[in-house]
């Protein structure tokens, strides 16, 4: 019961009125002095009018544009004087002194703050029981660079960066329409950070806009730092390993997406944006598929498609072939094998997991060292540990193969989430293989696509358009159609009936033969001129 009564307590604070503001300039000073403890960052600035009254600026150092400040702020006030008695000074500020684009009332303590914290300036006057919030957001941030963890060989080479504005404007770029809508609301009840929704209106489906943006409203906690913090409490299952909420740096990729009916997530202070509904076939295509002939992009997906199964499927096949079938293997290659392992004291399965565990360790330790030994301690620690551990006879040669195979090809998953999905049920197939053989890794594979097509993205099932079946939509999945010829959106994300792509796009130029023909025959002509 004592829980119950804590989880009440906040919701019966919002119903509370909001503290209004009082008409003392110097109690509204001492007001924000007192709650903020003082801090040196909070600038006050005091400022006398013409009439003899007095006001104040309040700002915030380092989220606000100091040169706005001065240059449209401050400046405009102590230049116009506002000495017209017809009106009240504070009119007079907002109709005709202050100059900027954005400004509004506010007659609330938690609105004057709310505002203030997210580096607008509040302009208060003496004697009014209200202020005056000016846009001047600001500050020092990070400038448009390539994103690191999507890397293309052609493609835009910009990036998102932690301003959640300057996102908004990368998207907006590319999709000059004014039926691309943004939402903002504030979470995080210390934190009060800005989240926006952005999608294409008349191409979403209302349905999945409303459930995003009621998963966002039910949203209680007191600080969302990172979109991951976001992507944990709206998913659908969370008991799994498998990401079922995309997230991206690459504007282009969001637009594509936007395009096609999703929603985009944009979260103040990080560089990844979400994209909802996500499907599984998509953690396997890349930007560049859609900037490159269709035929290259299609062999490339089969690739990535093979190099997820080798990722999960490779140590624990060795596994099985070694310990349990032996007679699928070639008469020769078997002799090399046995000679190899003749000198191991351990089994197959701790012999991978002693390989798979070091591999990993090393990996980690890559991430985490500082950038210019990170690498070089990775690879001359993977290559000393792997001879030294054949050398001992604590692994066999054919093994350390497996694994660094292994390894190479979950490096080459486009998406990171996806392989560090593969990392850990690779373990899970080890010992399925170490118990049953082929037979363990058949079992793990059913286990594994009834569990992808139990899952859920805001309605969506995972495995669309394969699971369920849309042929309609199967251009665009392991298979990439050429662009001409992917005339419909994905059905269950958008309702939006109209073809993407005209009629008669499809390239017919005259046949070459023609032409050269036509280029003979009129020279010829010329000559005998």
């Amino acid at each position: 019961m004592k829980k119950l009564k804590i989880q009440k307590k906040p919701a019966q604070q919002h119903n509370l009125p909001a503290k209004a503001l009082q008409s003392s300039l110097q109690e509204q000073i001492d007001y924000i002095k007192e709650k903020t403890g003082n801090s040196i960052d909070v600038v006050i600035r005091k400022l006398q009018l013409g009439d003899g009254k007095s006001a104040a600026v309040v700002f915030v150092e380092g989220i606000a544009d100091s040169k706005a400040i001065n240059d449209f702020l401050i400046e405009s006030i102590m230049n116009k004087h506002p000495v017209h008695n017809s009106q009240p000074i504070f009119e007079i500020l907002l109709k005709e002194v202050v100059a900027l684009g954005d400004v509004k009332e506010i007659t609330d303590w938690d609105n004057l703050y709310l505002s203030l914290m997210s580096g607008e300036s509040i302009v208060l006057v003496d004697g009014a029981q209200k202020a005056l919030s000016a846009s001047t957001r600001g500050g020092e941030h990070r400038s448009i660079q390539e994103p690191g963890s999507q890397v293309t060989v052609r493609g835009p080479r910009d990036g998102f960066t932690e301003s959640i504005r300057t996102n908004t404007a990368l998207i907006r770029r590319r999709i000059q329409n004014p039926d691309l809508w943004l939402e903002n609301m504030k979470i995080g009840s210390v934190t009060k950070t800005d989240v926006s929704i952005m999608y294409i209106k008349g191409i979403a489906k209302d349905e999945i806009v409303e459930e995003v943006r009621n998963r966002l409203k039910r949203i209680e906690i007191d600080s969302i730092l990172e979109s991951g913090y976001i992507e944990q409490l709206i998913e659908d299952t969370p008991f799994t390993t498998f990401p079922t909420l995309y997230h991206t740096e690459r504007p282009d990729m969001v637009a594509g997406n936007l395009l096609e009916g999703r929603v985009a997530i944009i979260v103040n202070g990080t560089p990844f944006v979400l994209i909802a509904p996500a499907v599984f076939i998509q953690f396997f295509q890349s930007v560049e598929d859609y900037y490159g002939r269709a035929d290259i992009a299609t062999a490339l997906r089969f690739l990535r498609i093979l190099i997820f199964f080798i990722s999960i499927i490779a140590p624990a096949a060795y596994i099985a072939v070694t310990t349990f079938h032996q007679e699928m293997i070639p008469t020769q290659l078997l002799v090399a094998i046995a000679a190899q392992r003749e000198t191991v004291p351990f089994p197959a399965l701790v012999e991978a997991l002693i390989m798979e565990v070091s591999f990993e360790i090393l990996r980690e330790a890559g991430v985490r060292m500082p950038r210019a030994v990170g690498s070089a301690i990775s690879i001359v620690g993977a290559l000393v540990i792997g001879q030294a551990a054949v050398q001992a006879g604590i692994v066999s040669p054919a093994m350390v193969i497996i694994v660094a195979i292994t390894a190479i090809a979950n490096f080459a998953t486009p998406a990171f989430a996806v392989a560090i999905s593969a990392r850990l049920i690779r373990f899970g197939f080890m010992f399925a293989a170490a118990t049953f053989g082929f037979y363990g890794i058949i079992l793990g594979v059913i286990i594994l696509a009834v569990h992808l097509c139990s899952l859920r993205s805001f309605g969506v099932p995972y495995l669309t358009p394969m699971a369920p079946l849309i042929p309609a939509n199967l251009g665009d999945t392991i298979v990439r159609l050429p662009l001409w010829a992917q005339k419909k959106r994905p059905r269950l994300f958008s309702d939006n009936k109209e073809n993407r792509v005209g009629d008669h796009q499809k390239p017919q130029p005259p046949q070459s033969r023609g032409m050269v023909n036509s280029a003979l025959e009129k020279g010829d002509q010329d000559e005998q001129n």
